[in-house]
């Protein structure tokens, strides 16, 4: 068989980056997902919401994915003129069209790995049967 170089490939159709490493440029970096998804499920906005619970995760560290994901285009920043000054985030267009990527690894978990994730160690297969919500950003509706 003949082995193809990724560079060759890429040529074949007209691109100039591997739109799989592109992608994971935007979102693999650690942390980003975590935030993204405690927006969309949690609807949390505010750097102390997205330190106290995402496990791991220092300020350092939230600073510069809060950053990464701004200058992707991924979230806004929204200064609040109060006393003090206050920061909100929200995602973009762009950033929620992460969510079903989202609910495809939790699907992914659920149904290959469910004796990690479920006490009853059964595999459920869709966003309905883990959360009984037909989408993430709705399993918290309010």
């Amino acid at each position: 068989m003949n082995m193809i170089e990724l560079q060759e490939h890429l040529e074949n159709f007209g691109m100039k980056a591997c739109p799989v490493d592109n992608s994971l440029k935007i979102f693999g970096q650690k942390y980003a997902l975590h935030i993204v998804r405690n927006m969309i499920v949690l609807k949390q906005n505010r750097f102390g919401q997205f330190l106290g619970s995402i496990e791991g995760i220092n300020t350092k560290t939230l600073s510069i994915r809060l950053r990464e994901l701004e200058d992707f285009g991924i979230i806004k920043r929204t200064i609040i003129p109060t006393r003090p000054v206050q920061t909100e985030y929200s995602l973009t267009d762009k950033g929620m069209a992460l969510e079903p990527i989202l609910a495809h690894i939790a699907t992914f978990s659920t149904r290959y790995e469910s004796k990690r994730v479920f006490k009853d160690g059964r595999p459920r297969m869709t966003i309905k049967q883990i959360f009984r919500a037909d989408r993430l950003s709705e399993i918290y509706d309010y």
